[in-house]
């Protein structure tokens, strides 16, 4: 049985999934549904705000590896 840290297990993996940051994720879905992306975003703020986790779901929704 292998170790995972519950933060990991339970992270959201689509958009619908996850929680707070509605204004976020309205602009990313909408950007992908217009196919009118920019060449880069740059997530920011303080540590447990959901960056990391909206990069992998940005780059799952982009067809990108993790």
């Amino acid at each position: 049985m292998s170790y995972q840290v519950l933060a990991r297990k339970w992270r959201p993996r689509s958009f619908a999934s996850l929680v707070g940051q509605e204004h976020v994720v309205r602009a990313l879905t909408h950007a992908l549904t217009s196919q009118r992306l920019h060449h880069a975003y740059l997530f920011t703020g303080t540590r447990g705000v959901g960056k990391t986790t909206l990069a992998r779901i940005l780059a799952k929704a982009l067809n990108c590896e993790t």
